[in-house]
C-alpha cells in the first residue's frame, strides 16, 4: 500500500463526507493505493454513524471509535498502530489542511528521501491573538530548545516513511511535538514544506486556552525524556551532588570559622546561631532528596504498562 491517511476527530460530522471524498479524488487522481484511518475520539455528534456509513460506500476507509475522549495523540496512537502504507500522511478533519498537498509530501519522502516532511501553515486564516500569535512564540521557543529548524511544529498536516511511526511513542499531548521524538528516535532527515490553510468550514475548535499552559509543558517533558528517559541520574544525580557538595563546603566554613576563633581565644558564636548553618543543611537535605530521586527514576525509567491503554470501543473495516 502506498499511502496511510490517519486523521484523529472529534465531533466533526459535518466535514468528514467531504474530506474523505476530497482525499479519494486526490488518490484516484495519482493512482495511489491507500487507506483513511478515521480516529473517533469519542465524539457525540454522530460522527461514528457517519464513519460507519462511509466504509460501507468506500473499503478503503477504515474507523476505530474510542469509548471516551482520549486526545489527539491517542488517536494518533492508534492510527499509527494501524497504519499499513509505505507513507503515513496525517491531517486533522476540519477541513483546514488540504488533501492536495498529499502527493508532494509523498514525493518528498520517496524520492527526497526524508524521513519525515513537517508542514507549514506560512499564511493561516486563524484569529491572530488566539492563536498565531502563541504559536509563533512556541514554534520560535521549541526551535530554539530542540535544534530542530520548523516553523510549525503543531502543524497537522504532516508526512513520515512507515518505519518512524512504527517506532516512535506519542502519548499525553505530545503530538505537538512529534519531529522531536523522530530525532530522538534517530531520524534525523526531517523536512519541511509550505502548505496551504484554510478558514474553518464547519463547526469551531476543539482546542481552549488550555494548550498556553500545556504546550511549554509539553515541550520540557519531551526534552527531558529525550534526552535522559534513558539515563534519568545523570540530571537528578548531578544536580543533587552540586547541591551536596555546596552545603557540605558551607558547613565545613561555618566549621572552620569556630575552630579558627576557638585556638585563638576568641569566644566563637555557637554553629547553630548562624543562618549560614540552616542555608548549608538545606542544601545537602535537597542533594541528597534530588540524588535519591535520580537513583528511584533509574529503577522505574519507562517502566509504565499502561501508558498508551485506550478502551477502543468499536472498529470498521479493521
Amino acid at each position: 500500500m502506498d499511502i496511510s491517511v490517519v486523521v484523529p476527530l472529534f465531533n466533526e460530522v459535518e466535514s468528514l463526507p467531504e474530506l474523505t471524498s476530497w482525499i479519494d479524488r486526490v488518490m484516484e487522481a495519482n493512482r495511489f493505493s491507500y487507506e483513511i484511518i478515521l480516529i473517533d475520539d469519542g465524539s457525540t455528534d454522530g460522527s461514528w454513524e457517519l464513519i460507519e456509513q462511509l466504509c460501507l460506500q468506500n473499503t478503503c476507509i477504515k474507523g476505530i471509535k474510542f469509548r471516551r475522549n482520549y486526545g489527539k495523540s491517542a488517536g494518533l496512537y492508534c492510527g499509527f498502530e494501524q497504519a499499513e502504507g509505505h507513507v503515513v500522511i496525517t491531517m486533522d478533519a476540519d477541513l483546514q489542511d488540504s488533501p492536495e498537498e498529499i502527493p508532494e509530501l509523498y514525493r518528498m519522502i520517496t524520492e527526497e528521501k526524508y524521513d519525515m516532511v513537517s508542514g507549514w501553515k506560512k499564511k493561516r486564516y486563524d484569529p491572530i491573538f488566539s492563536k498565531n500569535l502563541p504559536s509563533k512564540f512556541y514554534n520560535w521557543t521549541a526551535r530554539r530548545m530542540t535544534g530542530i529548524k520548523l516553523h510549525d511544529f503543531n502543524c497537522g498536516l504532516k508526512a513520515y516513511r512507515k518505519q518512524v511511526v512504527k517506532s516512535i511513542e506519542v502519548y499525553g499531548d505530545m503530538h505537538r511535538y512529534i519531529p522531536v521524538l523522530a530525532k530522538w528516535a534517530g531520524f534525523k532527515r526531517i523536512g519541511e514544506k509550505v502548505v496551504q490553510h484554510q478558514e474553518r468550514k464547519f463547526g469551531v475548535t476543539k482546542f481552549g486556552m488550555e494548550r498556553f499552559i500545556r504546550g511549554p509543558l509539553d515541550l520540557l517533558s519531551v526534552i527531558f525524556i529525550s534526552k535522559f528517559s534513558k539515563r534519568p541520574m545523570h540530571f537528578f544525580g548531578v544536580f543533587g551532588t552540586l547541591m551536596f557538595i555546596l552545603g557540605l563546603a558551607a558547613a565545613i566554613w561555618e566549621g572552620s570559622q569556630k575552630i579558627i576563633l576557638t585556638l585563638h581565644n576568641q569566644r566563637a558564636p555557637r554553629i547553630t546561631e548562624s543562618p549560614y548553618f540552616y542555608l548549608a543543611l538545606t542544601a545537602m537535605i535537597i542533594g541528597t532528596q534530588l540524588f535519591l530521586a535520580g537513583f528511584l527514576a533509574e529503577l522505574n525509567v519507562r517502566n509504565s504498562t499502561d501508558r498508551n491503554s485506550y478502551l477502543i470501543d468499536k472498529r470498521t473495516n479493521v
